[in-house]
C-alpha cells in the first residue's frame, strides 16, 4: 500500500537513480494523476518534465472502462479495443461522439498544461521515461507507447507504480525497459492500492509543471 501519489514518486526516482544514468533523460507524465509521480522522478534524476495527454475513450454507460485512448501527436493517433467494440456493439456514432468529446479536453488540457496545441518533439535519440499513476487496462499507456517510438527516442522506460501482472507483461512487449512497484493479485483498481487516491486538480498539474521549469 503506498501512502499517496508523491511517495510514489520518490521510490520509482530511487529505482531510476540506480539503473541510470540515462543517456539525455526526458520524462512525460499522463495527465492528472501521473503528474505528482513524474515530477519527484524529474527532480531526483535531473531531468526535464513535461506532460503527454492521453484521454480514455470510455464504454456506453461506464465511462471507466476503455474501449479505446485518444492520444495527443501529429496527427493525433486513436487505439481502438477491436474486441470491445465488438462485444458491446458500438456503433460509429457512439464511437465518433466520444472522440469528439474527449478531442475537446485534449486540446483544453493542451492550452493550459503547455499553452499550445503541440504535442511534446524533439525526442528523437533521447531516453523518454513514461510515468503515470497506475495502470488498470493499459489503453492510455499503449497510446502514448505508439506516439512516443514514432520520434524515434533512443530508450523508452515506463515507471509506474501500480498495475496487475497481466497488464504489464503487455506493456513490457512495448517498451524497452519497465518498473513497477506492486502487481496486486487480485487487481481492483489503482486507487485501492494508495492510502490517498484524491483527484489531481488542474491547477496542482500547472503548479508541478512550473515548478519544474523553474528548477532547470
Amino acid at each position: 500500500m503506498l501512502k499517496d501519489r508523491y511517495e510514489a514518486g520518490e521510490i520509482l526516482a530511487e529505482r531510476l537513480k540506480r539503473r541510470g544514468p540515462f543517456k539525455d533523460p526526458v520524462v512525460l507524465a499522463l495527465p492528472r494523476g501521473g503528474v505528482p509521480v513524474a515530477e519527484r522522478i524529474a527532480s531526483r534524476i535531473g531531468a526535464p518534465l513535461d506532460v503527454i495527454i492521453v484521454r480514455k475513450l470510455g464504454a456506453p454507460f461506464n465511462e471507466e472502462f476503455a474501449i479505446g485512448a485518444l492520444v495527443e501527436g501529429d496527427p493525433e493517433r486513436i487505439l481502438l479495443n477491436e474486441d470491445a467494440l465488438y462485444r458491446m456493439g458500438i456503433d460509429k456514432e457512439y464511437l465518433d461522439s466520444v472522440v469528439a468529446k474527449e478531442r475537446e479536453e485534449l486540446h483544453r488540457r493542451q492550452k493550459i498544461y503547455r499553452n499550445s496545441e503541440s504535442p511534446p518533439d524533439n525526442l528523437a535519440g533521447k531516453t523518454v521515461i513514461l510515468v503515470d499513476d497506475g495502470i488498470a487496462t493499459g489503453y492510455t499507456m499503449k497510446a502514448a507507447l505508439a506516439a512516443i517510438r514514432e520520434q524515434n527516442p533512443s530508450r523508452i522506460v515506463v515507471a509506474v507504480p501500480i498495475s496487475p501482472k497481466d497488464t504489464i507483461e503487455e506493456i513490457k512487449r512495448l517498451a524497452d525497459e519497465v518498473l513497477v512497484v506492486e502487481t496486486p493479485d487480485p487487481f481492483w483498481a489503482v486507487g485501492a492500492h494508495y492510502e490517498k487516491f484524491d483527484q489531481t486538480s488542474d491547477d496542482e498539474v500547472i503548479k508541478l509543471l512550473n515548478l519544474a521549469k523553474n528548477k532547470k
